[in-house]
């Protein structure tokens, strides 16, 4: 930095540079989560800042001595919650590229490079997903706005296709438009139904198994065959359990039935969609995912792109542009082949291709299988450490996802107290810090969810997480 002057922008970055290298390089030590003397520290941020403003410099400074220590380790290995993916190394570095060309993807004009590595990105990833050729794919912040893209577009597709124009009539007067869910459908569904108007009360509510999973007889007997215009939106990947809706047999009924022609089946698939990724032993999970007529996922999580990174696909393009183009006066190269901001809600949108890019170039689809097998395979190993200590496991492993319920020891009288014990483990495992798990309710049993979705995460980061677990049951029951 040259004497007495401000910093200029390359000397800012490199200062910033060199703060994520240290933050980084420490990412597996200590804990996975800021202890009570870090969150504290954060009201040493200057409030008076808007009418004393710091110098750039000190302002870096303050984030990296009070924000680095206040930040979740998700990219540390021994973050089990919220199916938060950790990051990849060459997304990770590549974003940091990106950054600094601050790129708009609104059309092909403003970012050549963006758009180019966007068209490449969204077709790897249709192909790895085994999606129909021709599908249309576009990245958005995450899987709660791509299934409100895909929600709007099955909403308009369905509507016009009984002689309803939404965009020039709106939803006023409307055709009756069906919906049926899993009762396990994820609640951004819910919220994403809600917010384009289509009233929850409305939504037929299909049971679930011990797993999860819709139980395709009622399914049949929810949508019959004399079903009208029907969205049905099934799930990839149960957020409690892994397990997948059976998606062939509900494609399977309404072709039978003879209403396939008038249902969009939408699939909400933020994280085990990529099973169909996987290695070849686990593809079954999601059979027939590909007859679909859309898709959400994202790959911020199990892809460990960088946030935010969702994706919204439909196989029929001619829908989604129909539902989301837009025109102006001063917009120009709006009839290219791929102007994103007629592919979603956005207008000016950040290049998220950038990091995506990096990450598919340099694993293949050879490593993006193996990174989703050996999360796979370690949340089995984890599973299998809490249950030989005699932890109750409430459903199969099949993916990344392990549910386990607390209560006394093998050898302990039992007393009715799994809801409260189950809770206090969870509580004593975040305090103590070696690693982060959630908790949730799982019909209607307390558990604490265990979610391995960092592909950084080894077999020594699940037996240290275990162990922390089983320490914490010994130490509250």
């Amino acid at each position: 930095m040259t004497g007495g002057s401000r910093p200029t922008k390359a000397e800012l970055l490199a200062r910033a540079a060199e703060a994520a290298g240290r933050y980084v390089a420490a990412e597996r030590d200590g804990r996975a989560s800021p202890d009570a003397d870090a969150v504290a520290a954060l009201a040493g941020f200057p409030a008076d800042a808007l009418d004393h403003p710091l110098p750039a410099a000190d302002a870096l400074d303050l984030l990296d001595r009070l924000g680095s220590p206040a930040a979740v380790r998700t990219t540390g290995g021994r973050y089990f919650g919220f199916v938060n993916g950790g990051v990849d190394p060459a997304g990770l570095a590549a974003s940091v590229l990106a950054g600094a060309w601050d790129q708009n993807l609104a059309l092909p004009v403003m970012s050549p490079v963006g758009a180019h590595l966007d068209t490449m990105a969204t077709a790897w990833i249709v192909d790895l997903l085994g999606l129909p050729a021709g599908t249309l794919a576009s990245f958005c912040a995450g899987a709660t706005v791509a299934n409100l893209t895909a929600i709007v577009t099955a909403r308009d597709a369905l509507l016009r296709q009984a002689g309803w124009d939404v965009r020039a009539r709106g939803l006023a007067g409307a055709p009756p438009l069906a919906i049926a869910t899993s009762a396990e459908i994820h609640a951004s569904v819910n919220k994403a139904l809600a917010v384009a108007g289509l009233g929850l009360d409305t939504v037929t509510v299909v049971p679930t198994d011990g797993c999860g999973r819709l139980d395709p007889a009622a399914f049949a007997a929810a949508v019959g065959p004399g079903a009208g215009p029907t969205l049905v939106i099934v799930q990839a990947g149960n957020v409690n359990t892994g397990h997948s809706d059976p998606f062939a047999a509900v494609i399977d009924h309404l072709e039978a039935v003879g209403v396939r022609d008038r249902c969009w089946v939408h699939v909400d698939g933020a994280f085990g969609l990529w099973a169909a990724a996987a290695a070849p032993d686990r593809r079954h999970l999601v059979a027939g995912v590909d007859r679909a007529d859309s898709w959400a996922t994202d790959a911020h999580k199990w892809l460990n792109a960088p946030y935010d990174c969702g994706l919204v696909a439909v196989a029929d393009p001619a829908t989604l542009r129909a539902a989301m183009s837009m025109d102006a006066a001063y917009v120009t190269g709006a009839g290219a082949e791929r102007p994103l901001m007629n592919l979603g809600l956005q207008m000016s949108q950040a290049a998220r291709a950038v990091p995506v890019w990096a990450i598919l170039a340099t694993r293949g689809r050879a490593g993006v299988a193996d990174a989703v097998e050996r999360c796979c395979q370690l949340a089995d190993r984890f599973a299998r450490r809490l249950a030989d200590a005699g932890v109750t496991i409430l459903a199969p492993v099949v993916l990344n996802q392990a549910l386990a319920s607390f209560g006394p020891g093998p050898d302990e009288e039992r007393v009715d107290n799994g809801d409260a014990l189950t809770d206090a483990v969870i509580a004593a495992v975040q305090a103590e810090g070696t690693a982060w798990l959630g908790a949730t309710t799982w019909q209607g049993r307390r558990a604490m969810r265990i979610s391995v979705s960092d592909t950084s995460t080894t077999e020594a980061d699940v037996d240290r997480a275990a162990d922390a677990v089983l320490r914490a049951w010994a130490s509250v029951r």
